[in-house]
């Protein structure tokens, strides 16, 4: 890992909480995500399973977390299993965890190999009842591909049919969606370097570039800052191409009077950030680009303001977008004809603006997080209204990573990266 280490006191603290809604004498497992292959010995880059990170701290292929909170044996509550390194390993594939390092890392005594495991785990399956499994219950997901976490599962419950099965997946939901201090600090690292990589595009774009230029810069930004790159595959997107929700070819050439939709954020230590901005790549906006960019950051700084304890998401959602029908209005995008024939269940607004104003941010970009029941403080949302107009020929979207506050407006993570038109333009010209 090329971060600085997290305060192992972080996962501490996230395994006390799990295990304290743990069933009696019931244990839980979790395993390291696989390291993927593309063909012939090539094998795409690891990224570790979130949940076991935010339970240990490692960030390592083929390891197993096992917690057993009333383990007979004091030093078999909790668990972690680990490839055996060796001297051939260090030299091939370089330094592994250390049973001495694993423990600075995850705060976790007993350390076995994981060679070990199936003597090991059949001694604490007979001591318990009931098992909990790790699944991804995650409202967007779509996963194709049969994980190791998934293998694993179908073979614990051939291996040991009358044992009860819990999910891990409601517990975690709801610990992971509310930050600690501690992981707020590391995605403010996180927006910092995203931070950073904008200003540097800024200084760089003109006509004439082309988006996969703009990648690489703000690419560059990031590695050398720690980043591992980007949390989620980036969007950069001039002219016409804004008005395509998840363009990712990043392909063409910027040309004077267009607009460039980015949205990208940097990645650090798991963590992910958010952000995106839209700006002119001549270095000026025209009089009706900044009309219609001015409205929409109006409608973030609105709705950002309505992130608060006790606000629920989906009536939240319904107010952002009575606040973009007003604005839609006043633009000349929508007429009151088309807001009073509209269908309930599909909003006239939502032709120009269909994607959600917020979601959950953290480990993941689109992370854990109860969105039926109210928000509490230290959840962090993004917040990113948009406006996609293929007539006129460009699309606007602006995204901010906010922290709710037990008290008072949310605190950004992303107050320190330009957004209002006018400085966007200083900073250009400059």
């Amino acid at each position: 890992m090329r971060y600085t280490p997290i305060d192992s006191s972080l996962f501490i603290k996230n395994r006390k909480d799990f295990m304290a809604q743990m069933r009696p004498n019931s244990l839980a497992v979790f395993n390291s995500n696989d390291v993927y292959p593309i063909g012939a010995d090539s094998t795409i880059p690891f990224q570790q399973d979130r949940n076991i990170y935010y339970l240990s701290g490692v960030d390592q292929e083929e390891s197993i977390l096992v917690l057993f909170p009333d383990a007979p044996k004091k030093e078999h509550r909790e668990i972690l299993f680990l490839t055996e390194t060796n001297e051939h390993i260090a030299v091939w594939e370089g330094e592994k965890l250390t049973k001495e390092k694993a423990f600075e890392t995850a705060g976790i005594k007993t350390v076995y190999w994981l060679k070990d495991f199936h003597k090991i785990f059949h001694e604490l399956m007979a001591q318990s009842e009931t098992v909990y499994i790790n699944t991804n219950e995650h409202y967007r997901a779509n996963v194709e591909t049969e994980t190791r976490e998934a293998r694993f599962n179908k073979w614990l419950k051939e291996s040991y049919p009358a044992h009860s099965v819990a999910k891990s997946n409601p517990i975690l939901q709801r610990l992971r969606s509310v930050k600690d201090p501690i992981e707020l600090e590391v995605m403010q690292q996180a927006c910092n370097i995203t931070e950073k990589g904008f200003r540097r595009v800024l200084d760089f774009v003109r006509p004439g570039v082309w988006e996969y230029e703009i990648e690489a810069e703000f690419m560059h930004e990031f590695l050398r800052n720690r980043s591992r790159g980007f949390s989620y595959t980036p969007i950069v997107a001039s002219g016409q191409n804004a008005n395509v929700l998840h363009y990712i070819e990043n392909k063409m050439q910027c040309k004077e009077g267009e607009l460039i939709l980015l949205d990208v954020g940097a990645e650090y230590a798991n963590y992910a950030s958010d952000m995106s901005r839209t700006i002119p790549v001549g270095g000026k906006f025209t009089k009706r680009q900044k009309e219609v960019y001015n409205k929409i950051n109006q409608i973030k700084n609105e709705a950002t303001k309505m992130l608060v304890p006790g606000t629920d998401w989906a009536e939240y959602h319904k107010e952002v977008g009575k606040m973009a029908t007003a604005a839609f209005i006043e633009l000349g995008i929508l007429d009151k004809a088309d807001v009073k024939n509209e269908n309930p269940d599909w909003p006239a607004y939502k032709k120009y603006f269909m994607h959600g104003t917020s979601h959950n941010i953290g480990l993941d970009t689109h992370d854990y997080g109860l969105l039926h029941e109210p928000m509490e403080a230290n959840m962090v949302f993004t917040v990113e209204p948009g406006v996609y107009l293929p007539d006129e020929g460009f699309g606007i979207r602006l995204e901010d990573d906010v922290v709710i506050q037990e008290k008072g407006e949310p605190f950004n993570l992303m107050r320190n990266i330009p957004i209002e038109a006018d400085e966007i333009e200083d900073l250009m010209n400059s």
